[in-house]
């Protein structure tokens, strides 16, 4: 244990003394291509990123210094800068939290868990199987961070009831998250890069994709990733705990058929837009309602409104939710990602990112459908350990359109390689939603999220260049 006390002390200080140095090597280099403000983000980008990897001040605070350096160095104003900290999405986490809070309240998760391991049993083993399974499953339909969100607490609940090694604990977390951004790649409703990637090939390429077409290459990419991390962690993380008892279940309580309800209820609103999608299209009035007017985080937010509404003992003035208990939300969290949003989205206006794809890809001289196909999945993989999974659909799919003709090369191939690539971000807490929610359970050590992340980074980055290559031709009809 000393050893590692030692390990991570040093790792927070060899981060408080490399970046400085970064942003002000950074800062000095001469860099063409890139306006002033540009350059100036160029060197915040690279201090915030050794700040995050080696958590030498807490990562939310590195996520607010951030953006206050952009603001001082005059990237943007700060009304630009600040704007990705309301963006909908820390809203739907907001909401998340509160839905899961209520939860761990009530007990609904704990019950919730008692069912699964008398389906699967106690086998770590096969309840990191069926875990995996069942949150993929969610995220065909959901969105990776409610997917998330809803298995989260649940997860919790399970290893409260076992006495479990560190290494199983941490695995059982690293499963959610994972499984839920892949999952997502199994539909085009499954993530939002997918309907980004879709919507820039039809605006561009004039090429449609159906909703069956993806699956035909989708969904074996999200099966084949998943029986992946199931071999993966039960090697990574053998456990030896006692096995637990499951009791018989008691009648629900007032609490917990209250919550029970808000969760159904966010449920059915998180899924029926792609219920929708899957029986009449994408194009059908009613489920451009659904995006439109009742997103996922309005679901989120009205589901958590419900719990302060729903009362337990409505005579003494006890409701489902009390305000007592936000102050239990990890706050942090939606900190962290609020920063990383604004980071992304100042990369986009600022040009860096474009600076940044055309570079690579220049600089690689990559020009034939297998060379751009390889690149741009590893470009998307790695934009999207610094930025969200979103931005990075939205700033590396446009360059790989650009660049391709340019290289004499389809594009079709190339920009569904960045699309899907943008779902692999999975070293840090701030590359993915999931990633942050789960990082927030004090389960998860940086250093452990990085290196199985970049293992799961290394053998996606693989199976989607395969798919890409192999599946998506048949499935387009391209040959």
């Amino acid at each position: 244990m000393a050893t590692e006390e030692r390990f991570e002390y040093w790792r927070r200080m060899a981060g408080l003394v490399v970046a400085p140095i970064v942003f002000v090597v950074l800062l000095w280099i001469p860099v063409g291509g890139l306006s002033a403000g540009a350059h100036r983000l160029l060197a915040v980008l690279g201090a915030v990123v050794v700040l995050w990897v080696t958590e030498a001040i807490p990562l939310a605070v590195t996520a607010l210094l951030g953006p206050v350096l952009c603001v001082i160095l005059g990237v943007a104003p700060a009304k630009e800068v600040f704007r990705g900290f309301a963006d909908p999405i820390i809203f739907l986490f907001l909401g998340s939290f509160l839905i899961a809070e209520a939860m761990l309240r009530h007990g609904l998760n704990r019950r919730i868990a008692f069912a699964i391991m008398r389906k699967v049993g106690t086998s770590p083993a096969r309840l990191l199987a069926a875990f995996g399974a069942a949150t993929a499953f969610v995220s065909l339909w959901v969105s990776n961070t409610a997917t998330t969100a809803m298995m989260f607490p649940i997860a919790l609940a399970i290893l409260k009831e076992r006495k479990v090694a560190p290494a199983f604990a941490t695995a059982l977390m690293l499963m959610t998250a994972f499984a839920a951004s892949i999952g997502g790649l199994g539909t085009p409703v499954g993530t939002p890069p997918n309907l980004i990637g879709l919507g820039l090939i039809e605006t561009n390429l004039k090429i449609k994709i159906t909703f069956f077409q993806w699956m035909m290459f989708g969904f074996p990419l999200t099966v084949a990733l998943i029986v992946f991390l199931c071999f993966h962690f039960r090697k990574a993380a053998p456990q030896t705990g006692e096995a637990l008892e499951v009791k018989s279940s008691e009648p629900l309580s007032v609490g917990e058929r209250n919550v029970l309800i808000a969760f159904l209820l966010t449920v059915a609103m998180w899924i029926t837009p792609g219920i929708i999608a899957l029986a009449r299209g994408t194009n059908d009035p009613a489920f451009r309602w659904f995006n439109e007017h009742l997103p996922e985080a309005m679901a989120a937010l009205l589901g958590s409104i419900l719990l302060f509404l729903l009362p337990t003992d409505l005579r003494r003035g006890e409701f489902t939710l009390s305000w007592r208990d936000t102050a239990n939300v990890d706050w942090g969290t939606i900190l962290l990602f609020g920063g990383g949003l604004a980071l992304g989205e100042l990369m986009f206006s600022t040009g860096v990112a474009k600076w940044m794809g055309e570079g690579i890809a220049h600089s690689l001289r990559a020009d034939t459908v297998l060379g751009l196909t390889m690149l741009f999945a590893a470009v998307a993989t790695v934009v999207s350990e610094t930025t969200s999974n979103v931005a990075s659909a939205a700033m590396v799919v446009p360059v790989a359109i650009a660049v391709s003709p340019a290289a004499g090369v389809p594009p079709l191939q190339p920009a569904l390689a960045a699309c899907l690539g943008s779902s692999l971000g999975f070293m840090l807490p701030v590359s993915t939603p999931p990633n942050a929610i789960v990082y927030g359970s004090g389960l998860v050590p940086v250093r452990k999220m990085i290196r199985h992340g970049l293992m799961l980074d290394v053998v996606g980055w693989v199976a989607v260049v395969l798919t890409v290559m192999w599946i998506v031709p048949r499935a387009m009809k391209l040959h």
